[in-house]
């Protein structure tokens, strides 16, 4: 077997708990110095060029089988192969050259070299000493010298059995290696050492000791093909320190083997288990369609403060002032709680101060989500999802995060804790505060807080062991409270002290009484009660008016309160009905129609409550009444005013749904497979008894369905009026049908439609349905849609915030050499529609298409985009053009937003290893924003 420099075919390092999580340092523009060049360690003597497979005259081969001896027995005195005994090792240890027994073994022979003081192991030869270990086709000990020589056996296929070098938590698989067992010292062979995601290929590695290794002409690459990597880093020199650093001296980029003009003298690489702090490198380029000049985008600093926590401080900056500031911050607890935190502020010039077209903008916006974990305390609880801030905000954010949420117009927070009282009864408390804000009025309302009370149903009739029976034992009732600070305001006041002068309180409690009970064993009856007493801090008083004027309410504070109460009762049941289309002889292949109908009646009743209602008068100019006004105190107060009619109200309902039994398109399959035809359609009204008018409550109709192998969702609902409109389009007490017109006046519809496919829709093939989570991953930034019909977001350089492109890495390519028979497409539809025609409007409302699509053209390339059409308006609504492709360790990136208000475009190539996410090309064109006063 020729012992020589190995070839070029690559083997393994496992260095275990080497990590680099700042390894992007590599290639800035800026770097401070932090060594000096190293001069690389003295060699070891190498190895005998060769061994033969027959051996010598003064070799003496031990035996065939396994032997295992002591080799510092072998050092004084010589050994007889006729007294060595392969099933006993020698455990006697002199003082001199080893510390500890070396013991070794091979499959088919052990030779002892006693002239050159060698011991030669052949095929699967294994050397224990101290903490180490190697294996290794062929083994050379020179006991003289303390060195161990481990190579491969070349046969007729090429090398096998590698050398395997192990020690510690080390693992280290090279071509060959020589290894001193006084010193620890080493020199490794064409070595390959993987880390964090990275891997460094080394044609001459020299172990210093077990925390420093030195390396020559290395190669560091995040390329899997370790054989041909389509790019590296060429390292002359470099000093590892396991768990600590590494440290290069030149380095240079290669693609293909060819050398590129990127290039530095030195770089330092942070080492640890622990996440590391570092610099956070920005994007740049040039912002024409606003005149902010050039721009950085998106750099800052990571701060590890510590395993449970993180900060990213981010910023931006334009040459003509313009900036912006962003702060992320993940934190998490096992098996407690994990959240993040993110707070966006931008300061926007338009143009140049001085100039008549300035204009200035300071918008921000502050997302926060907690969870905690179920397992941390099941009786109480504490979550928060927040997205507030300024209303155009996503209109007028020119960072590329933000462009997914364009088109938001609802920004909506909550933050909840609630704990439950074990007991009997139990009792449940929670506290909530809530935001709503609506970014196109810029209306904001604010709960601060809702405190919500309940007790668990009592029984006080109920036995104390068997089943409730009849509606004496089933008789319950809650005690329900509830709290409110109610906060009406605008986004300018927002902040602000004004933001409170109108603020309500209030409070109301409730005692819901129940029973329920069984008729004539088909029909589910309820009978109900319900007392409720409200609490208010704020009154009005209205005094009396001229004619022509406007009484205006004059507040009073203080504690007041009114008690209502109602009752009702209910009845339902429920109707099947069949209609089997089997015929005998005959299989069709719809086999029956099913048919399941629930009908329900309702009784509810309250009276009148005059007694919280008062008049002012209305007076001329001579002083006569003409008029009086009835007003209540509490029509102002946060849970409404009592009612001063009396109500007595029937209502119908009606739920249908329909479903089929078709014939199984598998032949092997004796049962006939269940589909929904529609999944509900009900019916609903009412009719006052109390009235003197309009006794019918117009009929609501809703439904939905799912067709096509349930990808396409149907959701519809109208509204019919049984009454007439007079020439004022004013509802009269007439039925439409005795004016002339139909039985019902359609007064509102809608209809939603929503459709996904792809190339294995028709195909039959089942597809995994995507679930929630991975949907929410969908979504770029905080309220973003969980579909893409709205665009992504373009900042690609930023991989924490692009958790769809990491799974996408993640896929694999179908290796198939005709691809182009297969190519793999998804479209996703999205139609809505609405209709109004209250007082004769006979108006579309709203009537648009959002559609979004993706096809692989080739394994590696991709193209997509999003947009959609408003029939209304007659327009094209967000439209955007995505091109991917996969470069194996890199990625290209571009999208395209070719008209509209946010008309911009982003080109990106750069790798995907977080490792090295900074080397990389980012060029884009901003979209043009229009900043308010």
């Amino acid at each position: 077997m020729a012992f020589q420099k190995p070839s070029h075919t690559f083997t393994k390092i496992h260095l275990k708990g080497l990590r680099t999580n700042s390894l992007h340092i590599l290639f800035t523009l800026s770097f401070t110095v932090f060594i000096n060049t190293f001069s690389f360690a003295q060699e070891l003597p190498k190895p005998n060029t060769s061994i033969p497979p027959k051996q010598k005259a003064d070799t003496t081969i031990v035996a065939k089988d396994t032997a295992k001896v002591a080799i510092d027995s072998l050092l004084n005195q010589p050994v007889n192969t006729k007294q060595v005994d392969s099933t006993q090792q020698d455990s006697v240890k002199e003082e001199g050259f080893l510390k500890d027994i070396v013991t070794y073994k091979a499959k088919d022979y052990v030779a002892i070299n006693q002239k050159k003081s060698e011991i030669r192991l052949y095929n699967e030869a294994q050397v224990l000493y101290e903490d180490m270990e190697i294996t290794s086709g062929v083994i050379v000990i020179d006991y003289s010298k303390n060195l161990v020589y481990a190579g491969r056996i070349k046969d007729s296929t090429g090398y096998s059995q590698k050398p395997v070098f192990t020690q510690g938590a080390n693992v280290i698989e090279p071509d060959s290696i020589i290894f001193n067992t006084n010193s620890k010292k080493a020199i490794i062979f064409n070595s390959v050492t993987e880390q964090s995601g990275g891997t460094v290929i080394a044609e001459r590695t020299k172990r210093e000791n077990d925390s420093v290794y030195f390396i020559s002409r290395g190669k560091f690459t995040t390329s899997e093909n370790l054989e041909d990597p389509e790019y590296y880093i060429l390292m002359n020199r470099a000093k590892i320190v396991p768990n600590k650093k590494i440290v290069t001296g030149m380095s240079q980029m290669y693609i293909y083997n060819v050398p590129t003009p990127i290039a530095i003298p030195f770089a330092y690489f942070p080492m640890s288990k622990k996440q590391t702090s570092g610099i956070i490198f920005p994007s740049f380029g040039e912002d024409t369609g606003n005149d902010r000049g050039y721009f950085l985008q998106n750099g800052g600093y990571y701060l590890a403060i510590s395993d449970y926590v993180d900060l990213a401080i981010l910023g931006d900056y334009y040459t003509n002032g313009s900036y912006g500031l962003r702060l992320e911050s993940n934190y998490a607890v096992r098996y407690k709680y994990r959240g993040n935190f993110g707070f966006r502020y931008e300061n926007l010039l338009n143009s140049e101060r001085g100039f008549p077209d300035f204009s200035q903008s300071t918008i921000y916006n502050i997302r926060w989500s907690h969870s905690q974990d179920s397992k941390a305390n099941p009786s109480s609880r504490f979550s928060a999802s927040i997205n507030l801030g300024s209303s155009q905000f996503f209109r007028q954010s020119i960072n590329q995060v933000n462009l997914a949420n364009t088109l938001t117009n609802t920004l909506a927070s909550s933050v909840s804790y609630s704990k439950t009282f074990q007991g009997e009864p139990q009792v449940n408390l929670s506290l909530t505060a809530t935001h709503n804000q609506n970014t196109n009025t810029e209306a904001i309302n604010l709960t601060l807080p809702t405190m919500q009370a309940s007790m668990t149903r009592v029984f006080p009739f109920a036995p104390k062991s068997g089943v409730k029976k009849g509606a004496i034992h089933n008789v319950n009732f809650q005690v329900n409270t509830r709290g409110e600070y109610r906060i009406s305001t605008v986004d300018s006041l927002f902040g602000k002290s004004e933001m409170f002068d109108d603020a309500i309180a209030g409070m109301r409690h409730s005692i819901p009484v129940t029973t329920n009970f069984k008729l004539f064993n088909h029909f589910s009856a309820s009978v109900n009660a319900n007392f409720e007493e409200t609490w208010t801090l704020k009154t009005i008083r209205r005094t009396n008016i001229f004619e022509g004027e406007t009484s205006e309410p004059i507040d009073i504070n203080g504690f007041d309160r009114f008690l209502t109460y109602n009752f009702g009762a209910s009845l339902g049941t429920t109707l099947y009905g069949m209609y089997d289309f089997k015929k005998e002889g005959k299989d069709p292949k719809i086999q029956a129609i099913r048919h399941v109908m629930r009908p329900s009646i309702s009784y509810s009743i309250s009276p009148a409550f005059d007694q919280y209602y008062e008049t002012y008068d209305v007076i001329d100019a001579d002083g006569t009444t003409t008029d009086q006004v009835e007003y209540t105190r509490f029509e102002n107060s946060l849970f409404g005013a009592p009612g001063n009619r009396f109500s007595s109200n029937v209502g119908l309902n009606i739920g249908n749904n329909f479903e089929a039994k078709v014939r199984s398109k598998d032949s092997t399959e004796t049962e006939p497979k269940k589909i929904f035809l529609l999944n509900n359609l009900n019916f609903s009204t009412a009719y006052d008894l109390a009235a003197d008018s309009l006794n019918w409550s117009p009929v609501r109709i809703t439904g939905n369905t799912q067709i096509l192998n349930k990808k396409m969702n149907i959701n519809f609902g109208m509204t019919l009026n049984p009454y007439a409109l007079d020439s004022n389009n004013n509802v009269i007490n007439t039925f439409n049908v005795d004016n002339g017109g139909s039985l019902f006046r359609l007064t509102s519809a809608n209809l939603n439609i929503s459709y996904s496919l792809n190339n294995d829709t028709f195909s039959g093939k089942e597809t995994d349905e995507e679930t929630d989570q991975e949907a929410e991953r969908r979504a770029a930034t905080a309220n973003a849609r969980t579909d893409d019909l709205f665009g992504v977001s373009q900042d690609f350089a930023d991989q924490r915030l692009s958790d769809r492109a990491k799974d996408k890495d993640k896929e694999e390519p179908e290796d198939n050499t005709f691809y182009n028979y297969k190519m793999p497409w998804s479209l996703r539809l999205a139609y809505a529609a609405n209709y109004t025609n209250t007082r004769r409007q006979d108006q579309i409302t709203s009537n648009s298409l959002m559609f979004s699509g993706d096809v692989e053209i080739s394994p590696r390339w991709s193209i997509g985009v999003s947009s959609g059409y408003d029939f209304l308006n007659q327009g094209f609504t967000f439209t955007q053009l995505r091109f991917e492709r996969d470069l194996l360790s890199w990625r290209m990136n571009f999208t395209w937003v070719p008209i509209g208000v946010n008309t911009s475009w982003n080109f990106f190539i750069g790798i995907k290893s977080n490792l090295l996410k900074d080397l990389k090309y980012d060029q884009r064109r901003q979209p043009d924003r229009q900043l308010g006063n």
